[in-house]
């Protein structure tokens, strides 16, 4: 099995079929686990994203939700690395009496779905966690909604799919593919061509630039995110994820406090601007105040792969080669139940019910 995409979805599937007895080859146009999955914030939180239109993502994320535990696990014990999975659960906070309703909204939203989320008043939800602003419009709490630090994360599966056998290559980007039903290839941007019996093209925004996939590439466009990381000191100390109307701040075990994200239309542009840094700090100092005095230590721009309904590519797209692509801002959390069910599909060939909404032909007239 070839897998194009280093990324966190890439390297699931690398596991999971490394550990179902698998030869995996895996070749990343940069530094594996250094993309997009880096950049992200580590956030498992299907209920907080609930959308109004995007309920198969729904399902799907709470379906890998009740996966990430033993995923955690087994992937710790695979590799000998800690992925700081943390289950303190999630408050959606309203900053003014506009942003209360919405959150009302959506709270009613989520409740008429079964996700099981709580209201609480602004006091209720500094008992939960102190640092937050004391004059909060309002707050909903998600207990089932959790968080990995997603840099251990990408660390770990790439030392399990080194210590099980699996190659992967750096700086080696796929220019095409070549179809077959049994020995398909790869053509590299060197101009050698790699021969295996499985593709699977998981290169988030870079898998649209692969030639040889007919009739049209993959409709994954990049949605820019401008992002910011922090450094705690006592005595501030956040434990909870928060999410507010125009940012959220994710802490992690080791200090670091990750703040983002913008949402920006601005195709491959990964310039982080002025503008977008103040827009993130005014909407976090506004819901949790204390930092402010904290140290700013990076900041950086992200491209989710996105598709023109929001929700991943996975499945066969031409003779042996499947994608597993799209996931926008779901990769982290939907790495479990993707690579799980893909690789029961590879191997096996047995279809997966979990993922038939998010078959590529949807998009195919």
């Amino acid at each position: 099995m070839l897998i194009v995409g280093g990324g966190v979805i890439g390297l699931s599937i690398a596991w999971k079929a490394l550990d179902a007895g698998q030869q995996v080859l895996v070749f990343d146009r940069g530094e594996p686990g250094r993309g997009t999955s880096w950049d992200a914030a580590g956030m498992l939180a299907p209920a907080a994203e609930i959308g109004f239109e995007e309920l198969d993502v729904y399902a799907l994320g709470r379906e890998s939700l009740s996966r990430w535990r033993s995923f955690a696990a087994d992937l710790e014990a695979a590799s000998g690395r800690p992925v700081d999975y943390r289950d303190d659960g999630t408050l959606l906070v309203a900053d003014d009496r506009d942003a209360a309703e919405a959150l009302r909204r959506h709270y009613e939203f989520q409740r008429s779905h079964g996700v099981p989320v709580e209201w609480l008043r602004a006091g209720e939800a500094q008992d939960i966690e102190p640092f937050l602003a004391p004059r909060l419009a309002g707050a909903v709490y998600s207990p089932e909604d959790h968080q990995v630090d997603n840099r251990k994360l990408v660390e770990a599966l790439r030392a399990a799919v080194i210590k099980l056998g699996g190659q992967i290559h750096s700086n080696e980007a796929v220019q095409a593919v070549h179809t077959h039903p049994s020995r398909p290839a790869v053509v590299l941007a060197s101009g050698e061509t790699v021969e295996t019996d499985q593709v699977v093209l998981s290169a988030g925004v870079w898998s649209t630039g692969v030639d040889g996939l007919e009739p049209a590439p993959l409709p994954i466009r990049p949605v820019k995110g401008q992002m910011m990381q922090l450094q705690m000191e006592r005595p501030f100390g956040l434990k909870h994820v928060v999410r507010g109307p125009g940012a959220y701040l994710a802490p992690k075990s080791d200090g670091r406090l990750v703040v983002g994200a913008t949402t920006e239309e601005m195709g491959f542009d990964q310039r982080v601007t002025a503008g977008g840094l103040y827009g993130l700090l005014e909407h976090a100092w506004e819901i949790v105040p204390g930092i402010l005095e904290l140290e700013v230590e990076s900041t950086w721009a992200g491209l989710r792969p996105a598709s023109q309904d929001h929700a991943p590519l996975i499945g066969p797209i031409a003779p042996g080669v499947y994608t597993a692509t799209g996931h926008y801002r779901h990769g982290i959390l939907l790495a479990p139940v993707t690579a799980e069910e893909a690789v029961t599909e590879l191997v096996r060939g047995e279809p997966s019910g979990h993922l038939e909404a998010f078959r590529p032909g949807r998009f195919v007239r």
